[in-house]
């Protein structure tokens, strides 16, 4: 019997350095914060919750289009130095994708700020019908400041990869 879930109401990740976390998700990504940011320590019912012993961190929430992303930077226990390159094949949550209107635009814009795209998109699965109708989509993988592997996609109709956002309409439900 399923538990109920509605949706996904948001991916928390976490970074060794928050300030350098906002530049990305905030300034590049063009994600909005939502709420104030928190902080937090000598909390036993975030402890539980989290279930680590004496934590502490800075957290802030923002929004991307149709989608939440809690960031959050341990400073007590700090994590281990994460490994830049780890394959996107290890077992746990591999990435996050962001649909974007420009895939090549946005590939040169991240370019520029420094982010590791793992290969340019290629174009090739997106056609054109008799009527002008684009179809498919273009995607790579990327990482950000600290590796963790992103995906960035231009989506237009497709029988897998469903659109999140489409011109003139802007975000759209899941269908």
């Amino acid at each position: 019997m399923s538990i109920g879930a509605r949706g996904i109401q948001h991916i928390g990740v976490s970074v060794p350095d928050l300030d350098k976390a906002r530049e990305f998700y905030l300034d590049l990504l063009g994600a909005e914060e939502v709420g104030p940011p928190l902080e937090w320590s000598a909390n036993p019912f975030i402890d539980a919750v989290v279930g680590l012993k004496d934590s502490a961190a800075r957290q802030f929430m923002c929004r991307l289009g149709n989608a939440y992303i809690e960031v959050f930077e341990y400073l007590a226990p700090r994590s281990a130095p994460q490994d830049p390159d780890q394959g996107v094949n290890r077992y746990g949550y591999t990435h996050f994708a962001v649909q974007v209107e420009d895939i090549q635009s946005c590939y040169q814009r991240l370019l520029d700020a420094g982010i590791r795209v793992h290969t340019p998109p290629s174009m090739d699965g997106i056609t054109v019908d008799a009527q002008g109708r684009k179809q498919g989509y273009a995607a790579t993988y990327c990482r950000d400041f600290f590796g963790n592997v992103f995906e960035i996609m231009e989506i237009y109709s497709d029988e897998q990869i469903r659109p999140v956002w489409r011109a003139g309409e802007g975000v759209i439900a899941a269908s």
